[in-house]
């Protein structure tokens, strides 16, 4: 089906690439890997909900409208301050976010601190979905290595030379620029280099997400591959479900039979018959 970017009609689309197709109004995909995680809905303060794991040693903030809509984080503790934090603006599709929580829900254990571990030594080890689907490597400028999608619209920014732990070293970004139109996931320094990997998975994964016209952006809506969701039509009937239909149409109650009913009433004796008249001699 050819792709259909108009905007004025109703109904659902499915949007590729899935890295175009910004918020739907609700966070749902990303919080349903952590769905069973105990929720906390604070009553002052900027943040709407924060789903923690059961230690709390992993919490995933939901700010709403703000600009950075998701802040997840993780610490060795309940009560330290964060080893890392990623920082997830309000154009990110929660289909990429969900990259992310899902790979922490699948990890955490009472005695697990996978995600707590250091990265690599080795950018490419948070990159290698992007580079494995083709994504093209610019040349180091300044201290930052750059990936870019091949349409141009999507990539990630590494910084090769911050030597801060906490600083800000890892963005992956979609969409053109601008408040409304560029999505941007930023990750700090220390953050583990496997659960990058599992956010930029999400980011390239080829697979359409499914919006309705009406949440579009309509610039990424222009840029996006958009095709109708079409209910799915009816079967043809088959000549067995023709037979069946037939058949269940029919009458269930067969005729009274012609037959003389069966009766405890004797019935009277039959009619003798007439005396013949005696022959003559």
């Amino acid at each position: 089906m050819p792709p259909d970017n108009d905007l004025s009609a109703s109904g659902d689309v499915y949007v590729s690439p899935r890295y175009l197709a910004g918020l739907p109004g609700h966070p749902d995909p990303s919080f349903d890997p952590v769905a069973h995680w105990p929720h906390h809905y604070p009553e002052t303060g900027p943040c709407q909900l924060v789903v923690a794991s059961p230690d709390h040693r992993i919490r995933v903030g939901w700010f709403g409208d703000d600009y950075d809509t998701w802040v997840i984080s993780a610490a060795a503790d309940p009560i330290s301050p964060p080893r890392w934090t990623a920082r997830i603006n309000h154009v990110t599709p929660p289909e990429i976010v969900a990259g992310l929580t899902r790979a922490l829900a699948e990890e955490w254990a009472e005695n697990s601190y996978t995600f707590l571990t250091q990265p690599s030594v080795y950018w490419t080890d948070g990159m290698h979905p992007l580079l494995d689907a083709g994504w093209k490597r610019n040349p180091p400028c300044h201290g930052v290595v750059d990936i870019v999608a091949p349409d141009g619209l999507a990539g990630a920014s590494i910084d090769v030379a911050a030597p801060d732990p906490d600083a800000e070293t890892v963005t992956l970004w979609a969409g053109p620029p601008g408040w409304a139109t560029r999505a941007e996931a930023v990750f700090t320094a220390r953050t583990p280099s496997h659960l990058i990997a599992a956010t930029a998975a999400a980011l390239a994964d080829p697979n359409p997400v499914i919006r309705s016209r009406t949440t579009l952006h309509p610039r990424l809506a222009e840029l996006a591959q958009l095709t109708s969701v079409e209910p799915p039509k009816p079967a043809v009937p088959t000549p067995l479900d023709v037979h069946r239909a037939a058949a269940a149409r029919r009458p269930t109650v067969l005729p009274a039979p012609s037959a003389r009913r069966w009766t405890t009433s004797t019935p009277p004796p039959p009619a003798r018959p007439a005396a013949r008249p005696g022959l003559r001699r």
